[in-house]
């Protein structure tokens, strides 16, 4: 098995930092180029070695390194395909997870905004050299936002300033206690406008939730509509994703689903299913299914959702260090990683009681969908490790 970081396939609650191909993974310079899918059905081709089941199996087996409470693999490797489920998805019916279950999908959300972006832009409808202060007249904006560009939001190098206003929710009890607080887009665009800009934007990479929040906005500036529905319009209902769906205010799941949980400090673990997504609103409240995320992930890839010219946009990083010295890991709505020598791009997801990893290679080859249930609020990252050393050796 490959020998990974600790912090290889990393993230954070939603609305935070999430890192990827930090130590020991080292991100592209420049973008991979774009190629279809694969058509091969030899699973050996091009050298690759075919998929160990039984190996997949005992990666997402071990529940008690991170502990949680189940888990489902959606993986494919040159044409041969495999799917497994460990824990249960209900412990109150004690029934096995399924690939057409939903879960909470985190920042993956982030990946539809963009993409639904980037189709703008090959529309000619948006600039994304154009500040989003004359983007979204409605916010009035500080003028200082007049150097933070679309661009800029896109690939997370506009340099906002930290929150200010936001609950701590450093505890598992303190997620219980807020976890039905609302918040409107307007509120959390005000948490971040009070002060000055922390870099000058487009000379240093910060993964920041709130980019997203006015990517949101601004895609409902373009269309008139709410964007949950234009991500409907454009992605779901064409590519049948019946799964999926941006929440917005319902707080619940419907339909069969996998439920999170949290494990307090008295070691009481308590079902956090029911939660207002609201305070990720634009780029962490995706509801989705293994299925649904796999076969998003291959109409992206494969040129069904994006222009060449704009998917290139999205797996190129910007020639600019991230803001701790390490090298830029963001594209446009993806991220990059290196493991082995085989490089990734997709998206984590992350929010209380849920963890996403949504990945491939630019041509298809290797790709896969890992979900689970970690029941702690920092959560090692054993499970992503186990599996992606599988995929590449």
């Amino acid at each position: 098995m490959a020998s990974l970081s600790r912090r290889a396939f990393t993230g954070m609650g939603a609305g935070a930092a999430l890192t990827l191909a930090t130590a020991g993974l080292a991100a592209p310079a420049t973008a991979a180029p774009i190629a279809p899918a694969p058509t091969a059905a030899d699973p050996t081709a091009s050298g690759a070695a075919p998929l160990d089941p039984a190996a997949l199996r005992a990666a997402i087996s071990d529940l008690s390194h991170p502990e949680a409470t189940a888990s489902q693999l959606l993986v494919e490797r040159r044409g041969s395909r495999w799917y497994g489920t460990a824990g249960t998805a209900d412990p109150v019916s004690d029934r096995s997870v399924r690939a057409d279950d939903r879960f909470r999908a985190g920042s993956v959300t982030k990946a539809f905004v963009a993409t639904v972006v980037l189709q703008l832009w090959a529309e000619g409808r948006v600039d994304l050299d154009a500040p989003i202060r004359h983007c979204l007249p409605g916010l009035a904006l500080p003028a200082r936002f007049d150097r933070v560009e679309v661009a800029h939001l896109l690939q997370h190098t506009s340099g906002l300033p930290d929150h200010r206003g936001l609950p701590d929710l450093g505890t598992p009890e303190a997620v219980l206690r807020h976890r039905f607080d609302h918040w409107t887009p307007r509120a959390l665009v005000a948490t971040v406008t009070r002060d000055r800009l922390k870099f000058r934007p487009g000379h240093a990479q910060e993964y920041r939730g709130i980019n997203y929040v006015f990517l949101a906005l601004l895609i409902e500036e373009l269309t008139g509509r709410p964007y949950g529905e234009v991500i409907a319009s454009r992605i779901l209902r064409p590519l049948g994703l019946t799964g999926t769906r941006i929440p917005g205010g319902d707080p619940r799941l419907h339909g069969p689903s996998v439920h999170g949980f949290l494990r307090m400090t008295n070691a009481d673990l308590r079902d956090v299913t029911v939660y207002d997504q609201s305070a990720a609103w634009g780029e962490g409240e995706l509801v989705s299914t293994a299925d649904d995320l796999f076969r998003f992930q291959e109409a992206l890839f494969g040129g069904v959702l994006l222009p060449g010219r704009a998917l290139r946009r999205m797996v190129t990083l910007p020639a600019v260090p991230m803001l701790d010295g390490t090298p830029a890991r963001y594209g446009m709505g993806l991220q990059a990683a290196t493991v082995n020598g085989t490089t990734f791009w997709g998206k984590t997801g992350e929010t209380y009681g849920y963890r996403t990893r949504v990945f491939a290679t630019s041509d298809l080859s290797t790709r896969f969908v890992l979900s689970y249930t970690p029941t702690a609020l920092n959560a090692g990252e054993d499970m992503i490790e186990r599996v992606v050393g599988l995929l590449t050796t």
